[in-house]
């Protein structure tokens, strides 16, 4: 690993030598058709997730939803309606509209001889327009999108550049180091810890470097199984061209659809299938970055490498605090022969944990396996489109199998979801071996069906929150990594901590949920779920922060990690001096400021910024001295 002095080169990084198998031609260098354009307000919607005509709606006080991408597309969900109904007593009104794109935006900080030396020197596309700086102002938080649905983001991003490869980006770096604009790299967006959204405290030139026109394959090595790919490639169109030749990288996580290959990078990502590929640290052969004082890549792609410190490992989570990622190498699959849903039910939560516990032990996981407890399965099962007589009649008796044949409690029935990838034999032998593990715990086969219905759920039930939103409900997703002897009692823990903490805040309509979705040796990744109404509540937003913020510190008082793949971001910063201690804070810091000098990479993530700094301090002293007064009384 090297740091080079940034230079302008037209050279493709790999070039193959004469007489190797290295697959490199004309139409691999050509940028992706990409499911996102680059105005991406022409696809996406502004004010929340996904695309523009994908949502869940309300017709004739019936939830529906439309989407021709996904299987739900056209279907009326009664029982999700009164699951809905009766979970946050919701009366639908529809004279209620969703947010409108706003009329005026706040006025761009001009650096002129950055722009003067940006218009004169470089070709690099950019734009001042307010809608185009507006979507690239945040993420996918709760509060980006509570802040967009009111009008809230006094701070914006003043300038967005489309450079089209490395070198335009090495440019772009060292005008922005010289004349010290801040650079807020931008991918797909989809962020959930606050990493991408605009300092509002910023008072220099805010300009957002948006990879999207990045997104070429630059080689495939048939020989070695690796490819390159730049940064700004999308997930989906990742896995379509791949798909094209027979190969698949595997990398599979919630927000797949839109987020890139950088943002997997920087974030350290988890994908669903990562049993049998890897997350994104075991997919990564090498990775350049940009940074002010020069590109930093690792100059073998051999295996493994043992040479001091990995500094892939560096570049690896550094949530856009050092530099941009701009290219890509990564490991490639064939394409599996067999691809397989499954599903499995259990009597409680417990049972299923102990079921996991064996599989990861085991090591014999299938590409994809996740236990939902009571409160998802129910709500997974809500999402089922209305059936036939016939078809009711046939689930009714399915129902009467679990119940009285089968003695399952439903208030405590819990289910797994599984997918498996392989040859026929390879696939065969472990469904079989896994359905003789689950049997141990008292679990039996649901089905395929249900299988591949719980995997695809995972994409659709994003588009909930901003339906919940129109409807005021606030909700948002947190998770976190756990050694396997405290899993249990971490879920029961945080469970209890939100319905504490919802009593104090006097809230009696909400849902909290957990579900264990990546499983090691040693421990696995929870995902919870929670959500509330309370029309009475005069900043929702505000409470659902205290109430995940009580929760985080259960689920680290159990020996949770702070992140198990959403990365730290600016929602998480409070905690992070102390998960990694004050010295790996000064290494990072130290890293930090010799890359980074000038600090144009202040975006605020992992160690707090000086306003965090402040606004958390002034938060402490209104505690105080609220509970000085408490005490008094």
């Amino acid at each position: 690993m090297s740091i080079k002095r940034n230079k302008v080169t037209t050279e493709i990084p790999e070039t193959p030598p004469e007489g190797t198998s290295l697959v490199l031609d004309t139409r691999l260098s050509r940028h992706v058709e990409s499911v996102i354009p680059k105005k991406r307000q022409e696809s996406l919607k502004w004010y929340g997730w996904g695309y523009k005509d994908s949502e869940f709606y309300e017709h004739d006080d019936i939830i529906r939803f439309k989407g021709a991408r996904y299987p739900l597309d056209g279907c009326e969900l009664p029982i999700f309606t009164k699951w809905a109904k009766s979970k946050f007593n919701i009366e639908f009104d529809p004279t209620k509209s969703f947010p409108q794109l706003p009329q005026t935006y706040p006025k761009p900080v001009q650096n002129a001889p950055f722009l003067n030396e940006l218009r004169g020197v470089s070709k690099v596309e950019h734009s001042l327009d307010g809608v185009d700086r507006l979507v690239r102002c945040h993420g996918q938080t709760l509060r980006d999108i509570y802040s967009l649905w009111n009008n809230k983001f006094q701070r914006i991003p003043d300038l967005v550049v489309w450079p089209r490869c490395h070198d335009e980006v090495v440019q772009l770096v060292r005008l922005a180091h010289k004349h010290n604009v801040m650079l807020l790299p931008y991918g797909g967006g989809t962020s959930v810890s606050g990493a991408v959204t605009c300092p509002q405290g910023e008072e220099r030139m805010i300009c957002v470097l948006d990879t999207s026109q990045m997104n070429r394959m630059l080689w495939l090595n048939r020989e070695n199984l690796t490819v390159c790919f730049e940064s700004g490639v999308v997930g989906q169109d990742l896995e379509r061209e791949l798909r094209k030749l027979g190969l698949t990288v595997g990398h599979e996580p919630d927000s797949y659809e839109f987020s890139t290959l950088g943002g997997w990078v920087a974030t350290r990502a988890s994908g669903m299938k990562k049993n049998v590929y890897g997350n994104i640290e075991d997919l990564v052969v090498r990775v350049r970055m940009v940074t002010p004082s020069g590109t930093l890549e690792r100059e073998c792609s051999a295996p493994r490498v043992s040479c001091g410190p990995d500094f892939n490992h560096v570049i690896l989570g550094s949530e856009g605090t050092l530099g941009v990622i701009t290219e890509v190498v990564l490991k490639v699959r064939p394409l599996p022969a067999v691809q397989r849903y499954g599903s499995l039910v259990f009597p409680d939560f417990e049972q299923g944990i102990r079921f996991m516990r064996e599989v990861a032990l085991r090591r014999c996981q299938p590409a994809s396996v996740r236990l939902m407890d009571n409160e998802q399965f129910v709500l997974g099962q809500s999402l089922k489109p209305e059936k036939s007589w016939l078809a009711s009649c046939v689930d009714a008796l399915k129902q009467r199998y679990v119940t009285s044949w089968k003695g399952i409690d439903l208030e405590h029935i819990c289910a797994a979801t599984l997918l498996f990838e392989g040859d026929l034999k390879d696939v065969q032998r472990q469904e079989a071996l896994i359905n003789e593990i689950a049997a141990r715990y008292k679990g039996f086969p649901a089905g395929g069906q249900n299988g591949e219905r719980g995997y695809l759920f995972t994409f659709v039930v994003a588009y909930v929150r901003d339906f919940a939103m129109h409807q005021g409900i606030v909700a948002e997703s947190f998770e976190t990594s756990v050694p396997w002897d405290r899993c249990s009692m971490l879920c029961r823990s945080v469970k209890r901590r939100v319905a504490s903490e919802c009593y104090k805040y006097n809230i009696t309509h909400y849902t909290i949920s957990c579900r264990v979705t990546q499983t090691y040796d040693a421990g696995a990744c929870i995902y919870f779920y929670f959500g509330f109404r309370s029309p009475s509540i005069a900043d929702p937003v505000g409470v659902f922060e205290s109430i995940e913020h009580s929760a985080r510190e259960v689920i680290l008082a159990c020996g949770g990690s702070l992140s198990h793949h959403h990365g730290v971001g600016k929602l998480r910063s409070h905690w992070y001096r102390n998960a990694v201690t004050e010295t790996g804070s000064a290494l990072y810091s130290a890293a930090k400021q010799h890359l980074d000098p000038r600090n144009i990479f202040a975006v605020g993530n992992l160690l707090p910024s000086k306003e965090q700094l402040q606004l958390e301090e002034a938060e402490k002293i209104e505690k105080s001295e609220a509970a000085a007064a408490k005490a008094k009384l």
